[in-house]
C-alpha cells in the first residue's frame, strides 16, 4: 500500500501543478474576452479567430482542471445521500462510484477521443468559420483532461482504500484552497 500511496501523492502533485497553471489561463481568457469586446464595440470589428481563441482557452481551463477539481473535492456530488453516511460509508460509495462510473466513462471518452484528435492533427483540420483557427489544439484538451481526471480518480480510490485500512485520515474532507 505504501507504493500506491506514493503513486497517489505523485498524481496529486501533478494535478496541483496543472490546477495552478490553468488558473493563469483563466486570466488570459478574461483579457482576450475583454480586448475582443472592446474592439468589437469601439471599432465595430471582430474576428472569428479571437472568438475561437476564447473557446480554446475555456477548454484549456476546464478540461485539464477537472482532475484538480476532483483532488480538491469540489466536484458535483450527491451529498443529500452521502451526507448521512459515516466517513467509512462515504469512502465505500466513492470507491464504488469511481470503479463503476468515473473510470469506465473517462476511459471510454479517452478511447473515443484519440482517433478524433489524431485525425484533426494529421489533416490540419481548420475551423469552418472564416478566419478561424486550427482545431487540434482545442481537441487535444479532451484526452489531456480525461487522462488527468482518470489519474485523479485512481488517486482518490487509493486514498479511500488506505483510509478504510486506517492508514490515513479521511480524504473526503474538504481540502484548503490556495
Amino acid at each position: 500500500m505504501a507504493a500506491l500511496l506514493y503513486l497517489s501523492r505523485l498524481i496529486d502533485r501533478l494535478n496541483e501543478f496543472v490546477g495552478g497553471a490553468v488558473k493563469w489561463l483563466l486570466l488570459v481568457a478574461v483579457i482576450v474576452c475583454t480586448v475582443n469586446a472592446l474592439i468589437r464595440y469601439l471599432f465595430d470589428d471582430s474576428s472569428n479567430a479571437w472568438l475561437e481563441l476564447q473557446w480554446y482557452l475555456f477548454a484549456a481551463v476546464f478540461l485539464p482542471g477537472a482532475g484538480y477539481t476532483l483532488l480538491r473535492n469540489e466536484h458535483v456530488r450527491i451529498d443529500v445521500i452521502t451526507g448521512r453516511l459515516t466517513p467509512q460509508g462515504r469512502a465505500k460509495v466513492e470507491i464504488f462510484g469511481t470503479l463503476v462510473f468515473l473510470l469506465p466513462v473517462t476511459v471510454l471518452i479517452l478511447y473515443m477521443s484519440f482517433p478524433m484528435v489524431w485525425g484533426s492533427f494529421i489533416n490540419s483540420e481548420m475551423s469552418s468559420n472564416a478566419g478561424g483557427l486550427i482545431r487540434w489544439p482545442a481537441k487535444v484538451m479532451i484526452p489531456i483532461g480525461f487522462t488527468l481526471l482518470s489519474l485523479q480518480g485512481l488517486s482518490e480510490m487509493i486514498k479511500r482504500f488506505a483510509f478504510l485500512q486506517g492508514l490515513i485520515p479521511d480524504p473526503g474532507e474538504k481540502r484548503g484552497h490556495h
